[in-house]
């Protein structure tokens, strides 16, 4: 008999789920990125205005879905009931190894931030302690991750503030900054919009989490729909502010060529005694954003190893804490061992591709659902990560597209021995 999880989480703590894997990505490590291929600061906050739009069809889409399919798995589950069990199983495949990657370089960020000497080893330190907290119960995930982001927003605020009140640069092409500054910083036009785009997203698909958790919140019909929209509402504000604030004190160029872009915001805004508070808040927001990407990881894997397509052993759900601990400790292993040898910008792109590819299954099976509204949200969804993932860089294209082909590849095998 498939073992339940216990339903613990309500409106507020989905919210603070949501927010907590979004604000950790977003804020610290795809802004720079997004402004080297975007070219300009004012086709960056284009790039994140894309981004949320697609974010946001993406959402309605899973929120629809939730509601009548309220189990661990998301989309894996979504795809698997709507299309067919190979479309549930790519779309889990893509989450799964995509989502992993974005756990390395969230404990990676831990890492450079709080000892960039050691940062691999900081990096494995956070993964292993954070493995720990989800193993104990998904209700004291909940309640780190509410201190984590009230910490993280306390410093986005001051880091607005300070900013703002400085005449800088404008939001033309690359002033402020050497490296890959001036006008041949990244793309341009339309290119320069979709890389940023695509690369953005990458902060934003934090919402997944709380459909992920289906089986652990309650009354998941009402509560999903409400956690889902207004999670992204509040991430897409917060992005908007830190992004202007930032870039009117660096610029496109200077921001680019940044590997810690809010502590040098300050320092330009001639508040430098604010920068080890930023870089407190930079190493916090990773560690929320590594807890909520664990959790959403080992409920995607335990809703496969439910159907076959992992090992079942990862299905187990342990008796007292109610959590797949097996899963948990599977995961916390895979990306203990990732962050040791990875790196921080490259798993960004790779993850982009991944995940766009997870939504794609989302609004298609969305779609299934019959006319109407939804419907036309679902298909400018699924145009959306079709466009921004094949507008990803060519390396970060080629290697998700190889890893889906893989996992595709391994279905088919596995279909064909009868299993």
């Amino acid at each position: 008999m498939t073992q339940e999880l216990r339903r613990t989480l309500g409106v507020f703590d989905a919210v603070v789920v949501g927010l907590g894997a979004m604000v950790g990505a977003g804020i610290f490590v795809a802004l720079a990125p997004a402004a080297e291929v975007a070219g300009s600061g004012t086709l960056l906050l284009a790039g994140l205005a894309l981004a949320a739009v697609v974010a946001y069809c993406n959402a309605m889409s899973s929120a629809r879905l939730a509601a009548l399919y309220p189990a661990s798995g998301g989309t894996y589950v979504y795809g698997r009931e709507r299309l067919g069990p190979f479309w549930g199983y790519l779309a889990g495949w893509g989450f799964v190894v995509g989502k992993t990657a974005s756990c390395a370089a969230m404990a990676l960020t831990v890492g450079v931030y709080v000892w960039p000497e050691q940062a691999h080893g900081v990096a494995v330190a956070a993964v292993v302690v954070l493995t720990a907290v989800n193993y104990g119960g998904v209700q004291k995930s909940a309640w780190l991750t509410r201190a984590i982001v009230a910490v993280v927003l306390a410093v986005l605020v001051a880091v607005v503030a300070v900013c703002l009140g400085v005449e800088g640069p404008s939001l033309g092409p690359g002033t402020g900054g050497s490296g890959p500054g001036g006008s041949g910083i990244g793309g341009s036009g339309a290119g320069g919009v979709l890389q940023a785009a695509g690369l953005l997203f990458f902060a934003f698909a934090g919402y997944a989490r709380i459909a992920t958790l289906g089986e652990e919140v309650r009354d998941p019909a009402r509560t999903i729909p409400r956690a889902i929209p207004v999670a992204l509402g509040i991430a897409l504000v917060v992005y908007a502010c830190v992004a202007v604030a930032v870039l009117s004190v660096l610029g496109a160029g200077e921001l680019a060529s940044s590997a810690a872009p809010l502590a040098d915001a300050v320092r330009a805004a001639g508040v430098g005694e604010l920068a080890p508070a930023v870089r407190v808040g930079a190493a916090v927001a990773a560690l929320g954003s590594l807890l909520a990407l664990i959790l959403g990881v080992s409920r995607t894997t335990l809703a496969m190893a439910r159907d076959g397509h992992l090992p079942g052993a990862l299905a187990a759900v342990h008796p007292r804490f109610q959590v797949p601990h097996r899963a948990e400790l599977a995961v916390g292993t895979v990306v203990a061992v990732v962050a040791a040898v990875g790196d921080v910008r490259g798993a960004i792109g790779f993850s982009s591709f991944g995940v766009l590819a997870y939504y794609a299954v989302a609004n298609a099976s969305a779609w299934t659902l019959g006319p109407g509204r939804g419907r036309a949200v679902a298909v400018g969804g699924a145009v959306g990560c079709v466009g921004l993932a094949f507008a990803l860089p060519v390396a970060s294209v080629g290697a998700g597209a190889a890893v889906l082909a893989v996992g595709a590849a391994a279905y088919g095998v596995r279909r064909a021995a009868g299993r």
